[in-house]
């Protein structure tokens, strides 16, 4: 089974979160949930001894030996053509901001967030696999398109490359909390203080300059309403947290005043 929890390998690095330990998740499902929604992958390496990061499609699919991430990109590429036929180091990391926090001080203000960083050695999909290695990255990326499109062209397969990305090493980092400060700050209600929820949400789609009259594809459609969804259970759990903290500290405060009315009583 799959774990987020990297196994002792001398030709990987460390991946064990060193401060706010807690926020690290070893439940592969929070590596699907993160990967699952990801469009963007920021893929670090080293090239001529200097670190590079550049930002790819990626998408999650399975060419018959696992679940991998699939980079996206041309065959002119230059990390595709680094990776020659042995493969290519890298680290690649996919974040999601879900929300700012905003606190009563700038040093207590922070951010929600789900991050995943996957390393370990890319290598180039065998041109046997590559056309459904692309049509992976088109599920992942646009679901139920495959149905509604012409297949590629051998020239376009051709143009085209993707790298594939084991997901065995990788490390899960989340914040979905409420405001974290300090008491005195705490007491200062003049200061409004809570969560400013983010999503990546769909807008009107816009049609080409050759679509006509032709309506808007069920693939299109049912995307914009997945993000939306998304987006909206996001907003609820984090709702859910910050009620849940608002009672406690209600309760708090009313044990205070009545263990401080029950200690004028006795005086």
């Amino acid at each position: 089974m799959r774990t987020t929890s990297l196994p002792s390998d001398p030709a990987v690095p460390s991946l064990t979160v060193r401060r706010l330990r807690d926020r690290q998740s070893h439940d592969p499902a929070d590596l699907d949930a993160i990967l699952a929604e990801a469009i963007v992958a920021h893929v670090g390496f080293v090239r001529d001894g200097h670190p590079l990061v550049l930002p790819f499609l990626c998408g999650v699919g399975d060419l018959g030996a696992g679940p991998v991430l699939l980079l996206h990109g041309s065959t002119g590429g230059g990390l595709f053509l680094d990776a020659g036929a042995a493969g290519v180091p890298v680290s690649a990391t996919v974040t999601h901001v879900d929300g700012l926090v905003f606190a009563r001080s700038t040093f207590d203000s922070s951010a929600n967030y789900r991050s995943a960083v996957v390393v370990g050695n890319a290598t180039v999909v065998p041109d046997d696999l590559r056309t459904e290695a692309l049509w992976q990255v088109a599920d992942h990326l646009m679901p139920g398109r495959r149905d509604e499109v012409r297949e590629m062209t051998a020239k376009e397969v051709r143009a085209t490359q993707v790298l594939q990305l084991p997901l065995d090493h990788a490390s899960v980092k989340i914040r979905a909390a409420g405001v974290g400060e300090a008491a005195d700050d705490a007491e200062d209600h003049a200061v409004w203080a809570g969560v400013l929820p983010l999503a990546v949400t769909a807008g009107k789609p816009l049609p080409g300059d050759i679509s006509g009259d032709a309506p808007v594809d069920e693939s299109v459609r049912a995307l914009a309403a997945r993000l939306d969804d998304l987006a909206r259970a996001r907003e609820a759990r984090i709702a859910a947290v910050m009620r849940d903290r608002t009672t406690r500290a209600v309760s708090r405060d009313v044990n205070r005043g009545s263990e401080g009315a029950a200690r004028n009583t006795r005086a």
